[in-house]
């Protein structure tokens, strides 16, 4: 089989199995993230203190960011849901920028159809936000649509040949 079979074989079990277990498709994408924070942070710290009897400066950075790393990890292990935190998260962020510039554009005025762009702007930044706080409340329909994109992609994988 070509990788591109695998792929898309792949992808649709994976989506398959979001779509069926979304919490225990959620719980472990939690403890994978965590894991992979956990050792990242290790790794950083350890890092940190080797550069720091080096003399090499930036090490106290590379010690902290170690830290927060072993402290995330360890929250996303055992407490927080990655999946809705990271993708709660990152709606907050683009909604937040959406609205500046929607606001921007509306008060700069250039056309009218600049002014129109700048109010979906603003609308889409507005339900990017309420989105984030649905993800933050509901991750199993995030693991939902995570599925049917992925059962989407494998689709399309299959019908690339």
């Amino acid at each position: 089989m070509e990788r591109e079979n695998l792929s898309g074989i792949f992808s649709i079990v994976l989506g398959l199995i979001f779509i069926l277990f979304p919490m225990f498709s959620s719980n472990l994408i939690s403890i994978i993230v965590g894991l992979s924070l956990l050792f990242f942070g290790l790794s950083a710290a350890f890092m940190g203190f080797t550069m720091r009897r080096n003399g090499i400066p930036y090490s106290l950075i590379s010690i902290i960011i170690g830290i927060v790393a072993v402290i995330l990890g360890f929250g996303f292990i055992f407490y927080l849901d990655a999946l809705s935190f990271l993708v709660g998260f990152q709606l907050y962020i683009v909604g937040f920028i959406m609205i500046v510039f929607g606001i921007t554009g509306v008060i700069s005025k250039l056309n009218r159809i600049s002014s129109f762009t700048s109010i979906l702007v603003l609308l889409m930044g507005i339900v990017s936000i309420a989105l984030a706080i649905f993800a933050l409340n509901q991750p199993i329909y995030i693991a939902i649509i995570i599925g049917i994109v992925l059962i989407i992609e494998g689709v399309s994988f299959l019908l690339n040949d």
